[in-house]
């Protein structure tokens, strides 16, 4: 049997104190509200569709390429939210997963077994339910003498017997499509805070002779909504955890997991080592037996296989097998250290190709460059690109020996093999072999310190 998702991603989340939508707010580097799609295709769903409403200008091109987007055009209560798929799903018979954008921990298998437990049952709805010391805030399950589900209590609506349940909802449902349209149609705003609630779906089905039944969880945690930026946090550290431990589990080391960030579509061959306080996202890969960190951030950067990167910030940039990074580096967007190649202390490098086996060691800037193989640059070397108005191209051709503290002015072109003079400032191509020196010429006067005493300040 097919199965849609429907996402509830319309309320405003006035808790999280923010300019943005909560389901906007990032666990790991990806928005709540992808991380409930995500979940939703792969427990298998062949449709999914986005209920947006509070500035959805936001939400929307989150969800946008590969979602359904229906607006809730006034905020009315979970029934409302998911009438408003209704005609999105008009042509659809099977089961509908109503699942909560702002609950990132969510399990695809959780999402697939409720499914496949409604179809054994030919259930009118399976409500995916948790067990909480402290249930305040959720909505209570009541059940009947027989153990069955009768309905759902929300917290505002409870007796002081109903509240003293610890049985509670967790917001995530899989209905048939027709008995959910259907029963929403009857429901009503008849409670204390005046909303359509879609809990009440639950007693309509069971008054009109269709089996209500519900799944419990043993992992209270993936049921977590995310409502506050505590909660928020919390959402975080346990997504961390899931994420960390399948990566060990995998053979890579972490010396410290608790300071260990791992995005979600990041990727970690065996026997990577990562050291403390390392931020792995994005697209980021590495390759094995690298060491990464401490003190590390990589975002969408590709690490090859023996490497080394010590303290270093890296954006789309590319590191070669065996090259070495850091420590205190920055790697800008289209950086390329190309096998072998070393950028060292204090070196930051853009849209600049550093060659096999070529050298950047410290204190350096180096920008729109191509470096050959077997450079040397000394520190204190900056490649100056930017003349106000354009950038221009630097290239270092190979075995070109740079001495430290030299300006190389572009455009221009070192030789293969050349030698260029420390403290050389230069501004013409140097031929392939040639020794280069621009420096202005010294002068020395004799006595000149004794006949002109410098006053010391006290």
């Amino acid at each position: 049997m097919e199965t849609a998702a429907i996402i509830l991603a319309a309320g405003a989340g006035t808790r999280m104190k923010s300019k943005k939508p909560k389901v906007v707010h990032e666990v790991l580097g990806r928005p709540l509200v992808r991380w409930v799609v995500e979940a939703a295709k792969g427990a298998g769903a062949d449709r999914v569709v986005t209920v947006v409403g509070h500035q959805r200008d936001q939400v929307i091109p989150l969800v946008e390429e590969d979602t359904t987007v229906v607006v809730q055009q006034a905020q009315r209560g979970t029934a409302d939210a998911v009438l408003a798929a209704k005609e999105a799903l008009a042509d659809f018979e099977g089961a509908v997963m109503v699942l909560s954008g702002d609950s990132p921990l969510i399990r695809p298998e959780t999402i697939a077994e409720m499914a496949a437990l409604r179809e054994e049952h030919n259930a009118a709805v399976i409500v995916l339910t948790m067990e909480l010391e402290n249930p305040f805030g959720y909505g209570r399950i009541v059940r009947d003498g027989a153990g069955e589900v009768a309905r759902i209590v929300e917290q505002k609506d409870a007796t002081p017997e109903e509240a003293a349940i610890t049985e509670c909802n967790s917001g995530f449902y899989c209905f048939d499509a027709r008995d959910l349209f259907s029963a929403l149609e009857q429901v009503d705003s008849n409670n204390a805070q005046g909303e359509f609630y879609l809990t009440d779906v639950l007693a309509i089905a069971r008054a009109a002779g269709r089996p209500v039944l519900a799944y419990k969880t043993s992992e209270s945690a993936q049921c977590l909504g995310v409502n506050s930026r505590g909660q928020l946090a919390e959402a975080t550290a346990v997504m961390q955890k899931r994420i960390n431990d399948a990566h060990m589990a995998a053979g890579v080391t972490m010396w410290s997991p608790e300071t260990t960030f791992i995005g979600p579509e990041v990727t970690i061959a065996q026997d990577v080592e990562l050291l403390p306080s390392v931020i792995l996202m994005g697209s980021t890969s590495i390759g094995e037996d690298s060491v990464i960190g401490p003190n590390t951030r990589l975002t969408d950067t590709v690490v090859g296989c023996g490497c080394t990167v010590d303290e270093t910030v890296a954006v789309e940039a590319q590191i070669d097998d065996g090259a070495t990074c850091g420590p205190r580096a920055y790697l800008r967007p289209a950086a390329h250290l190309c096998e072998g190649a070393k950028a060292g202390t204090h070196v930051e490098i853009k849209k600049s190709t550093v060659g096999k086996g070529s050298k950047v060691p410290h204190l350096s800037y180096i920008g729109d460059t191509t470096i050959g193989e077997g450079v040397n640059i000394g520190a204190g070397s900056i490649t100056c690109n930017y003349d106000g108005v354009n950038k221009h191209a630097t290239v270092i051709e190979d075995g070109a020996f740079v001495g430290s503290d030299t300006m190389m002015v572009a455009p221009v072109t070192i030789g293969a093999g050349a030698l260029v003079g420390a403290g050389s400032t230069i501004t013409k191509d140097v031929a392939p072999g040639a020794l280069a020196l621009a420096r202005a010429k010294q002068q020395q006067m004799e006595g000149w310190v004794a006949a002109h005493p410098i006053q010391k300040k006290k």
